[in-house]
């Protein structure tokens, strides 16, 4: 019933930046809870980074503090994932998801709707 739509993946150099746009479907996008996650091969979905409903709180793998950055536009319907200083441990495909409530916002499972996700490749 939610659909979400990634876009903004791409090849890039090391040290570049790219920023990952996540458009939602309906009317409640206000009301939900926003994450992105990541998948490289091989390797289980990992958390990246989440944001509450009205953009006030914001959380991030410990890893990644100081390079990501997840914001949303609630009257564009759309959440995003600025990426900077990327490293080829980033490549992975991207994923978009949403949640009702405000809790567990760093659990994969938690989530009830999932974008396609879009591939993100960072070279050497």
């Amino acid at each position: 019933q939610v659909q979400l739509v990634e876009s903004g993946g791409g090849l890039v150099q090391a040290g570049g930046s790219l920023r990952l746009s996540c458009a939602a479907s309906g009317r409640a996008f206000s009301s939900y809870a926003m994450g992105w996650f990541r998948q490289a091969p091989g390797k289980e979905r990992e958390f990246v980074a989440a944001i509450n409903n009205s953009g006030g709180s914001a959380y991030y793998a410990e890893s990644l503090k100081g390079r990501f950055t997840i914001s949303r536009d609630n009257a564009k319907n759309t959440v995003y994932l600025q990426m900077n200083s990327l490293r080829p441990e980033d490549t992975a495909v991207y994923y978009c998801a949403a949640k009702w409530g405000q809790t567990r916002v760093t659990i994969t499972t938690a989530y009830n709707y999932w974008g396609q996700g879009t591939q993100v490749t960072v070279s050497a």
